[in-house]
């Protein structure tokens, strides 16, 4: 094993205890306190963060990524063309029958084959908070206890909408089996007029590609629509502060754990912070009135001319994860285009991270017990879900009660209980 492995430890089956009780990586908390004082001291100068990252035992498993700022956890999210809607004289939607409104236009006054697009696998969110509930395990906002999307009401009223669209040719026909490279191309060329896309690499790489064709192209990204206009929407799907990705564990048969550890603890320097998430002075940024702001050179794509990802990755890791804490100040800048400013406006929808469930630890058998229901439930889900919207199945009384019965004899119940029970633990951490 090598010394230091990042990985999402809260998505292993049985969770870091099981890592930790398996010998496969180390408990943490006595070598934090002996060689990471500055992992210590941020952990303990903010609380809402320190039990995140520790298990309900209170062991410490990871060097943990974490976005520090609002800013930084919202980055995808629905967006369409705003020149179209310009040249047809509309306004952005705001209701389910906005959008559907907005994506006939599209279809039938832009000639577009393929009005919404996006990948399949990125569905929910395809309208899914809209239906008031969100996709998988999530925190209810009347009841403040754990919830499973795909059985309420409002996910009937999803695909029923959904499948209609489909039928009326709305959405992509290829929906199922399309990829990133095929999305791009479709919003590039104007094949689709709205989707699903991360502010960086949606706006960030369309709008260059397709200036030089169409000068007016531009996009704009909007918040998830309502069902009845003028209510308040309640959901939207921001990240959560740290869920575990790519978080540096030790191993747990490591014979240089002080060393390890010290070289890990760099990342929550000061230091460290600037390197990881700005990179170098005088050569990546610069300060500027106290801020670190990049250097014009990399805002351009450096020497080869790169997309700005791919500039700041020789130089940060703020552009993906990683043993640190990210700064807004990264966000600010790689959002560089006045619509990806934007963008984080609208997105933003507050208090909305208290309905996203945080990164809950189960115990090991409850873990073990949890993987095995959901395993089953979730293919089910997805075959018959993939058969509504294609119209294989219709959506009515008959099909959905034995959705529901069949999900319930899968044991959907015992799975919400394990995440509720696991919830109850997290917030007595």
């Amino acid at each position: 094993m090598p010394d230091i492995i990042e990985y999402n430890w809260v998505t292993l089956v049985g969770g870091p205890e099981k890592a930790i009780s398996d010998g496969s990586i180390t408990r943490l908390n006595d070598a934090i306190t002996k060689w990471a004082p500055n992992l210590t001291a941020y952990l303990k100068a903010n609380p809402q963060y320190d039990r995140m990252v520790k298990s309900d035992d209170g062991s410490y498993y990871v060097f943990p990524f974490i976005r520090g700022g609002d800013k930084l956890l919202y980055s995808q999210g629905l967006m369409i063309r705003q020149d179209w809607l310009n040249d047809l004289g509309l306004q952005p939607p705001q209701t389910i029958q906005d959008w559907h409104d907005v994506l006939v236009a599209f279809r039938d006054k832009k000639n577009c084959p393929a009005p919404f697009t996006q990948a399949w696998s990125n569905r929910q969110r395809m309208f899914m908070p809209g239906f008031g509930f969100l996709n998988g395990m999530y925190i209810d906002a009347a009841s403040k206890k754990v919830a499973f999307g795909q059985i309420q009401p409002g996910y009937r009223q999803w695909i029923e909408t959904m499948a209609k669209w489909y039928q009326e040719g709305l959405i992509d026909k290829d929906i199922m089996t399309l990829t990133t490279a095929q999305q791009n191309q479709k919003m590039t060329v104007g094949t689709s007029g709205a989707t699903v896309a991360s502010v960086g690499s949606g706006i960030g790489t369309w709008t260059p590609a397709a200036l030089p064709n169409t000068p007016n192209y531009k996009i704009l990204a909007v918040q998830y629509p309502v069902l009845v206009p003028g209510s308040k929407l309640v959901y939207t799907i921001p990240n959560i502060p740290y869920n575990g990705q790519d978080s540096a564990a030790i191993s747990g048969t490591t014979k240089n754990l002080e060393i390890a550890t010290r070289f890990l603890d760099y990342g929550y320097t000061q230091a460290g912070h600037m390197l990881y998430n700005f990179g170098i002075l005088g050569e990546s940024y610069n300060m500027v009135n106290g801020k670190a702001i990049y250097t014009p050179d990399l805002m351009a794509g450096g020497p080869n001319k790169w997309p700005l990802s791919q500039s700041m990755s020789a130089y940060v890791r703020s552009t993906g994860a990683g043993p640190f804490i990210q700064n807004e100040g990264y966000i600010e800048q790689y959002y560089a285009m006045p619509e990806q400013a934007q963008a984080l406006i609208n997105y933003m929808l507050p208090g909305a991270d208290q309905l996203v469930l945080p990164s809950v630890t189960p115990t090991q058998a409850e873990s073990r017990e949890y993987a095995t229901i959901m395993q089953e439930i979730n293919t089910y889900i997805d075959e018959q879900t993939a058969r509504w919207l294609l119209g294989t199945d219709p959506v009515n009384d008959a099909t959905w009660n034995n959705y529901i019965s069949t999900i319930q004899k899968m044991n959907i119940n015992r799975a919400v209980e394990i995440q509720n029970a696991a919830l109850d633990r997290y917030n007595k951490r």
